[in-house]
């Protein structure tokens, strides 16, 4: 099987196809979240980490077409099946119908919408920054439909419980993984 890519290689193809301040910061805080839980299961955060940053790859130029182009971009690059499969299945009921099935999937599916959520959140508080984001404030904003309303709480929820976690648990691993890239990822804010 071939290896999975080098971060290098796939932050190039991701810049090649995306231009957007807040697309390549979502990349790199998804990124940050998947090197995170990697360490959590014991797994290799280089390889979780770039699936995790190209995983919208296609987003920008294709919104219509989206997960649909990244593959046929990944196929042509020759990347490996595993890494394709990973990458596509954050779209499962979306875009696509691979469902998230290792731990690696199940987490990308999960955290994609939940990094939006963290970061919109994030930038409302007065610090900017996640350093100093509770689970209880992250809470508040999930339960309020209306705050930050493009973020998909079902799919949350959906991967949540494909994980076997609770949302306590989940909210406080992922604003870890975020917290330990802050500077890197956007969010240090002020603080």
């Amino acid at each position: 099987m071939k290896e999975f890519p080098k971060r290098e290689e796939v932050l190039k193809l991701f810049l090649k196809y995306n231009e957007s301040e807040a697309l390549y910061k979502h990349a790199l805080q998804v990124e940050a979240v998947m090197r995170h839980f990697a360490e959590v299961f014991n797994e290799n955060p280089d390889e979780w980490g770039v699936v995790g940053l190209i995983h919208d790859l296609d987003y920008e130029k294709y919104p219509d077409r989206h997960c649909e182009m990244t593959e046929k971009i990944l196929r042509e690059e020759d990347y490996p099946e595993e890494f394709i499969r990973a990458v596509l299945s954050h779209g499962y009921k979306i875009v696509t119908d691979i469902e998230p099935l290792s731990n690696m999937e199940k987490v990308l599916y999960t955290i994609d919408e939940l990094t939006g959520l963290i970061n919109a959140t994030c930038l409302m508080r007065p610090s900017r920054s996640v350093l100093d984001l509770s689970v209880k404030s992250l809470n508040k904003k999930f339960k309020d439909k209306r705050f930050a309303a493009g973020v998909d709480r079902e799919i949350i929820l959906d991967g949540m419980e494909r994980l076997g976690w609770d949302r306590q648990y989940l909210f406080e691993e992922t604003i870890k993984g975020m917290q330990k890239y802050a500077e890197e990822i956007g969010l240090k804010g002020n603080l």
